[in-house]
């Protein structure tokens, strides 16, 4: 009996974030009460707050289901032996250009992120999370580049803050352009070949700084959880760390 009760919560809160998700989606977050979630999900009020403590806890939760694939299997950055390489870092940047571009739940939340939610009012909270996700992305960038001075690989001149947040511009503008438009381009190819124009402008020997990514290769985008999307930013886990997506 138990162990139904406990199925029985667990479906009623994927249904309560299966509700919120497509209300968010179609409503904006600021227009969509705990009340139509409830309603949309054929629950009541009372076992949203079972689930969730409020609004935040339920977008944050929401947010967190779609990305929770690419995180499985994933050691904590700090668990990492060595620095994430060049080769690491682009390879999670092409995880997430796929993602958004196949799958629906991670697609929709992005749009949501970037285009369905104000951060104010009650879900003010979230900015200042997401501010700091976002220094700690630039940062994991700089750490990348500098690691790859030290190995010659980049030129000891270079100002790896800058190019940090260069990295981090660039990938966040391309995702926002094909969420409002995805007929426009195609993210995967586009992002690939803006990825990797970037690495070799790094490199400032006019030569490509990383090998181009095989067929073969291409065929593990999605399969490989190298980094974690968020609607804070991304995180690239540590080499060493992919595991197959379920």
């Amino acid at each position: 009996m138990v162990r139904k009760t406990k199925q029985e919560a667990l479906e009623t809160r994927h249904r309560l974030l299966d509700a919120a998700e497509q209300l968010f989606h179609e409503r904006g977050v600021s227009r969509t009460s705990l009340q139509d979630i409830a309603s949309a999900a054929g629950v009541t009020r009372g076992a949203v707050y079972w689930h969730f403590q409020d609004k935040v806890e339920l977008f944050t939760a929401m947010m967190d289901r779609a990305t929770m694939p690419l995180e499985e299997g994933l050691l904590p950055q700090e668990a990492a032996s060595q620095p994430i390489t060049l080769t690491d870092l682009r390879w999670g940047l092409l995880n997430v250009f796929h993602s958004c571009s196949h799958s629906e739940r991670t697609r929709r939340v992005f749009e949501i992120a970037m285009k369905k939610v104000e951060f104010s009012g009650e879900m003010q909270a979230l900015q200042a999370r997401k501010l700091a996700n976002h220094r700690a992305w630039r940062s994991q960038n700089e750490d990348c580049f500098r690691a790859a001075q030290a190995t010659g690989q980049l030129p000891p001149g270079l100002d790896v803050s800058a190019a940090a947040i260069a990295l981090v511009a660039l990938v966040d503008g391309l995702i926002h352009q094909w969420i409002m438009d995805p007929a426009a381009f195609d993210l995967m190819a586009m992002g690939e070949a803006a990825i990797d124009r970037f690495m070799d402008s790094l490199g400032q020997s006019g030569t490509r700084l990383l090998p181009p990514v095989t067929a073969e290769e291409r065929t593990r985008l999605g399969t490989q959880a190298i980094c974690r999307p968020t609607q804070d930013g991304l995180h690239i886990a540590p080499p060493g760390a992919e595991k197959a997506v379920r």
